[in-house]
């Protein structure tokens, strides 16, 4: 079975990527409680995806350089909310991590983030296939102000949407774990985006038991970094 099928073709920009996931699980944000917002891009306290509720766990900021140019803004759902990115990262739960680009990145600069991203994070016993990783990055495109992409994390693996279009499948767990790591695992590029995507946001699920401890919720600070994703 191949790693991922991921079209090339560009989809409608401007769209959160809701519509694939709600047709291939079920997933609804039907009138939504707007839970945060942050660099004019807002979120819903919580997503049903294919009948489990997921809570907005923390947003965050990607930036560029001493000028911060604002790369995207991400969101996380979990559904435990949590700090412990190891408990995370490891739980069968399905997570949901949103992101929307407010600058343009070449394919390039993103398949060259991704690839480092793995390498630093996909630390033993993580082992990756060379075949699987050429494979993940030669479908990467170039990302627009605007776009927007979500990865749904399951048992089975991941599914891709790229503005509202269901844009690729990993079918290898510990693919798709690596994938999540380079946000949440040991040494990512985005140190302060990691804390705040582990902020567990209290409003979105009051009383909700965390796998791991609870951060204070606070609205994250924006992240100063070094190359953008």
């Amino acid at each position: 079975m191949p790693l991922c099928s991921m079209p090339s073709r560009r989809f409608r920009r401007g769209a959160l990527p809701l519509a694939a996931l709600a047709l291939c699980y079920g997933l609804s944000a039907r009138q939504p409680a707007w839970a945060a917002e942050l660099d004019g891009v807002r979120f819903p306290d919580t997503m049903r995806v294919g009948g489990t509720t997921l809570y907005l766990n923390g947003i965050g900021l990607r930036t560029y350089s001493v000028a911060r140019i604002h790369i995207y803004v991400a969101a996380l759902y979990l559904a435990h909310q949590g700090s412990d990115p190891d408990v995370i990262l490891h739980s069968a739960e399905p997570h949901l991590l949103m992101v929307t680009f407010k600058h343009d990145v070449s394919a390039k600069a993103s398949r060259d983030a991704w690839r480092e991203g793995l390498e630093r994070n996909c630390q033993a016993p993580c082992q990756l296939d060379p075949a699987d990783m050429a494979q993940f990055l030669a479908g990467v495109p170039d990302m627009h102000a605007g776009d927007s992409y979500g990865l749904f994390f399951h048992q089975q693996g991941a599914a891709i949407t790229l503005n509202g279009q269901q844009a690729g499948v990993i079918s290898k767990p510990a693919f798709a774990q690596a994938l999540l790591a380079t946000f949440l695992g040991p040494r990512p590029a985005a140190p302060e985006l990691k804390q705040n995507l582990l902020g567990a946001y209290p409003g979105a699920a009051p009383g909700a038991s965390a796998p791991g401890t609870a951060a204070p919720g606070a609205a994250p600070p924006h992240s100063a970094l070094i190359n953008p994703r």
